[in-house]
C-alpha cells in the first residue's frame, strides 16, 4: 500500500536503482521502494537534484515543502497523468457562469457548516454547553440558500467560522488563550496548530485531485490565483471539521499536545519536531480509518472519502448528477 513519507531530519534524497535512498547528515541511510511512496513531505532542509525529480515524476509522486515553522510553502507537482479537455472546458464554464459557480460554492459551504454543527453537537452531548453556538450556526446556515453570489456566501461563511471558533474555548480543556482565528502569522499555540493541520489536509486533497482529471487551479468558493491550488481549499473546507478539527480537539484534550510543544520565544509559531511527528502520525492514522459508506455500502477510508468527493464534483461538472458535499452523520 502506498503511503506518505515525512522528512524531519536534514539530508539528501537520491535515486538508487528503483529505490529512494535517504542519506541523513550523520550519514545514516534509509531505503524506500518507490512503489510504496504516494507523497513526500519535506519538513526541513533537504537536497534534491533534477535526476531525482524526473524519477519521482515517472511515478506521479508529489513533494510538499514546509518552512522552518512548519508552514506550507509549495508543492512539486509532476506533469498530470490524467487529462481531459472536455472536463477542463466544463470546469472553466462553471467558474465563468456566476450562477453555476455559486451553486457549487453553496454546496461546499452547506456541507462544511453542517460538519461544523455536528462537531458542536458531538461535544454538547458530552457535557459541553454549546447550545448558543449551535443555534447561531443553525440560523446562519439557513441563509446559505438565499445568497446571490460568492461574495455574499463568503460573508456567511465568515460568520459561521467566527461563531465556531468562539466555541473552542468551551470545547478545549486546556487553559490556552484563543480569542480568534489569526493566520498570517498565527499568534498563539492553537492558531499555529490549526494552520499546520489544515495545510496537511490541503496537501492531501491536492494529492487526491492529482489522481483524477480535475485541474486543481480552477475553483469556485475561493478565488483562483497564480500561487495556489485553490480547488484544494474548496474541498478541504468539507474535511477540516471532520479530520483536522476533531484531531485538534482530541490531542489537546488528551494532553498529547500542550503549549510546551511550541517555542514560546517564537510566539508559539514553531511546533517542536517531536510534536509535529506525533501530529502527522495521528493524521495518517485518521486518514486510514474506515467508515461504512451509506451509498456504497462498504468500508472506505477517510482519505478515499476525499477522492469520492472529487468524483462527485466531476459528475456535476459533466451534468451527470447534482453535487452535494459530504456530511457526516456521527
Amino acid at each position: 500500500m502506498k503511503q506518505s513519507y515525512y522528512l524531519y531530519k536534514s539530508g539528501r534524497l537520491q535515486r538508487k536503482d528503483n529505490t529512494l535512498e535517504i542519506v541523513y547528515k550523520d550519514n545514516t541511510k534509509k531505503s524506500i521502494p518507490v512503489e510504496r511512496v504516494d507523497d513526500i513531505y519535506v519538513m526541513t532542509e533537504f537536497d534534491f537534484n533534477t535526476s531525482l525529480l524526473n524519477f519521482l515524476s515517472q511515478y506521479g509522486i508529489r513533494v510538499h515543502y514546509f518552512n522552518y515553522y512548519g508552514f506550507y510553502t509549495g508543492t512539486y507537482y509532476p506533469k498530470e497523468q490524467f487529462v481531459s479537455g472536455k472536463l477542463l472546458v466544463k470546469q472553466v464554464e462553471h467558474y465563468t457562469d456566476m450562477s453555476k459557480r455559486t451553486e457549487i460554492a453553496k454546496a461546499f459551504i452547506d456541507a462544511a457548516s453542517y460538519n461544523i454543527y455536528r462537531n458542536l453537537n458531538y461535544y454538547n452531548n458530552r457535557g459541553k454547553n454549546l447550545k448558543q453556538y449551535m443555534n447561531q450556526i443553525d440560523s446562519l446556515r439557513k441563509q446559505i440558500s438565499k445568497c446571490k453570489d460568492v461574495e455574499e456566501l463568503m460573508g456567511i461563511e465568515g460568520n459561521i467560522r467566527k461563531t465556531y471558533y468562539d466555541s473552542w474555548s468551551e470545547i478545549i480543556n486546556q487553559d490556552i488563550k484563543f480569542e480568534k482565528r489569526v493566520k498570517n502569522p498565527p499568534d498563539n499555540a492553537i492558531n499555529s496548530l490549526i494552520s499546520y493541520v489544515n495545510t496537511i489536509i490541503y496537501t492531501r486533497v491536492l494529492s487526491e485531485i492529482y489522481k483524477t482529471q480535475l485541474n486543481p487551479t480552477i475553483s469556485y468558493l475561493h478565488e483562483p490565483s497564480q500561487r495556489r491550488f485553490s480547488l484544494c481549499l474548496d474541498i478541504a473546507e468539507i474535511f477540516k471539521p471532520i479530520i483536522a478539527d476533531r484531531l485538534i480537539f482530541s490531542m489537546l484534550n488528551k494532553k498529547q499536545i500542550t503549549e510546551k510543544d511550541f517555542e514560546k520565544n517564537l510566539n508559539f509559531l514553531y511546533i517542536k519536531d517531536s510534536a509535529r511527528k506525533e501530529i502527522t502520525k495521528q493524521i495518517d492514522l485518521k486518514l486510514q480509518t474506515t467508515i461504512k459508506h451509506r451509498t456504497l455500502d462498504r468500508d472506505v477510508s477517510y482519505e478515499y472519502l476525499m477522492r469520492l468527493e472529487i468524483y462527485k464534483l466531476i459528475k456535476h461538472l459533466l451534468g451527470e448528477s447534482t453535487y452535494e458535499g459530504f456530511k457526516m452523520w456521527w
